[in-house]
């Protein structure tokens, strides 16, 4: 697989809580350099990111990020003030608890009310999977189809783990025609990405295969200037 093809499905993202607005910056111009899907970011910089990067780039930002807890209202108005702002794709957390619990009306109704309010703009709905069980796993697969949102993602990197081929794999076998698939969390090599995008994946939610690109061409450089000053 070509790189460019990895790079068009990457969301480069960075959701620390200590980024800081030139490090947002830097994602930007990465993330048009290399050609990636987005930039997912706090939606404290929505505004600004949208501003500065002049429609060279698609701007995702996270709802009820990152524990998925927050009251539907506040997700709604999360939702509502991030397009305002110029957001172009959503990534909201469920509320777990509610999938421990077997509330699953409640999860379908928060994911269709913010998925109401999202209209043709892309939802993806992380279900943090490495706190569930496969039962579980499977029953949002069908709880995001039945919801009419466009991704289901695997996580929001702040947990205990990340996406693994496994999830992926389970979820290509039970998502409906309609749902891709986005993983999120540990994506750490060309490889790996390969990897998920070969199994079902359509976007992956990383920083580090941009990083890794960066990494390789400035040891390329540096080689090239060494063997010069020979």
């Amino acid at each position: 697989m070509e790189r460019e093809q990895i790079f068009k499905a990457v969301d480069h993202t960075l959701l620390q809580q200590q980024a800081g607005w030139s490090e947002i910056q830097e994602l930007c111009d990465d993330a048009v350099q290399y050609g990636t899907a987005s930039v997912c970011i706090p939606p404290s910089y929505v505004k600004r990111a949208k501003e500065y990067l002049k429609g060279r780039m698609a701007v995702c930002t996270v709802i009820g990020f990152p524990n998925g807890y927050n009251t539907t209202a506040a997700k709604v108005f999360e939702t509502e003030d991030a397009l305002e702002n110029g957001a172009d794709e959503i990534d909201m957390v469920i509320n777990i608890g509610d999938l421990k619990d077997k509330n699953y009306h409640r999860i379908l109704d928060e994911i269709r009310s913010i998925k109401a309010v999202c209209g043709e703009h892309i939802l993806k709905v992380i279900i943090e999977t490495c706190l569930l069980t496969e039962e579980e796993k499977i029953k949002m697969c069908e709880l995001v189809t039945e919801a009419g949102a466009d991704y289901i993602k695997t996580s929001t990197g702040f947990s205990k783990g990340g996406a693994t081929f496994a999830d992926i794999r389970l979820f290509a076998e039970h998502v409906g025609p309609n749902v891709k698939i986005k993983a999120a969390g540990g994506i750490s090599s060309f490889a790996d990405a390969e990897e998920f995008l070969r199994l079902g994946a359509s976007r992956l939610g990383t920083s580090r295969i941009v990083k890794l690109a960066k990494a390789e061409e400035a040891d390329h450089g540096q080689a090239q200037s060494d063997t010069g000053s020979y």
